[in-house]
């Protein structure tokens, strides 16, 4: 029986940890990032083990993700790419995403990308004003994103991603646009539009979080729900279509690979705190660096909070999952999978939501409004709950 399955490979180096940033990430040395890669070869080399004979599996997107991998060096990257097709069966035309900060990529770099099979680029800019980029911490300037884009289109890429945060501190409803506007001159494949969420832990939190002085220069709510209603409109009409709630693409480019996530497609994590889902059992990678390092080829060791879902557990994430996407959740879908339909299982909650304006049932999918968009979280919590 043959199957297919998504990788997800984690990097967790960066040069300088962003003071908005609570991924499990942070500055790593040569010694020890070498070592690193070392283990993710030793735990793909182990991911064709006893338990997975039983099938074949054809994997159908690789996202090498961070931190920031494209701090590797061009033989690092070479090396994993090249143990990932020793150890699976890689689909022809795989959609394979590298993550990049502007500024870390090279000629010789994107070279040896695009010779490992990688074909789609991640750049993480989120402004292209120089002093929002200041604030949140991070290492380049928009000239260095703009130095890495055209390097990276004249290195061959077509498929390229932006990634932009709105509602940064000090950010206004025109500095938002201008962002926006040069990034569609520079014609991309596809946008992340993503609003500042201001995490715990995170030194941004100390600054800016609840109860501090700083909260005050965080924009208005009334100027965050105009920089996300100027994001769609001003990328639908550059050709971009919201396929997600915070993702726009060009036709047919959109991300595969988290399609796959939002579609609940069997994906495997490979790294430090990397997370999987197998045939209904979710797991992830140990976040002990050093015991990770030490014990990355015997997955037994490393692999933590295994978890087999319920069916309670699946159709629930099936829906939050399921209504990111803008077509929403094909209710002959739910019905196929689960046995049983959308109304016999939140009929009550459902039919509340409906009323409220916050979602709508046609053309056999159940989906968010404009205005459930605007509190999605709130909608998932009532349909659950």
């Amino acid at each position: 029986m043959e199957k297919e399955i998504e990788i997800y490979i984690h990097v967790p180096f960066c040069v300088k940890k962003c003071a908005y940033c609570d991924f499990l990430s942070g500055p790593g040395d040569e010694v020890t990032i070498e070592h690193y890669v070392e283990a993710l070869i030793q735990e793909i080399s182990q991911c064709n083990s006893k338990k997975r004979k039983s099938t074949s599996e054809t994997v159908t997107t690789v996202f090498l993700g961070g931190g920031t991998p494209s701090i590797l060096s061009p033989a690092q990257i070479e090396r994993i790419m090249g143990i990932l097709r020793e150890t699976f069966e890689i689909e022809k035309n795989a959609e394979i995403t590298i993550e990049a900060n502007p500024g870390t990529v090279t000629r010789e770099k994107l070279k040896a990308y695009r010779c490992a099979g990688i074909n789609r680029i991640s750049f993480g800019l989120q402004s292209t004003n120089n002093e929002e980029l200041k604030l949140l911490g991070r290492i380049h300037t928009f000239k260095d994103f703009l130095e890495s884009f055209h390097l990276a289109r004249s290195c061959g890429f077509d498929n390229i991603n932006v990634d932009l945060i709105s509602a940064v501190p000090r950010q206004t409803v025109e500095s938002w646009e201008a962002s926006l506007k040069r990034i569609i001159e520079l014609n991309p494949e596809h946008v992340s539009a993503y609003s500042l969420i201001v995490e715990e832990g995170t030194p941004f939190a100390k600054r800016y979080g609840e109860g501090t002085e700083g909260e005050k220069e965080l924009p208005a709510e009334e100027d965050e729900r105009m920089m996300y209603q100027r994001t769609e409109e001003l990328l639908e009409e550059a050709g971009y279509h919201r396929y997600e709630i915070s993702n726009y693409a060009k036709p047919g480019r959109e991300c595969r690979h988290n399609q796959g996530y939002w579609e609940r497609k069997n994906y495997l994590g490979i790294g430090l705190g990397a997370s999987s889902l197998v045939d209904n059992i979710r797991y992830k990678n140990t976040d002990d660096l050093d015991f990770y390092m030490k014990h990355a080829g015997e997955p037994d060791k490393i692999q933590e909070d295994m978890e087999q879902l319920s069916v309670v557990d699946q159709m629930e994430e099936f829906i939050f999952l399921g209504l990111r996407k803008m077509q929403g959740i094909s209710m002959k879908e739910f019905q196929d999978v689960f046995g049983r339909t959308l109304n016999e299982c939140y009929g009550e909650n459902i039919e509340r939501m409906q009323k409220s304006g916050l979602i709508v049932m046609e053309d056999g999918f159940f989906r968010l409004t404009k205005r459930g968009i605007d509190v999605s979280n709130y909608v998932f919590a009532e349909i659950l709950g």
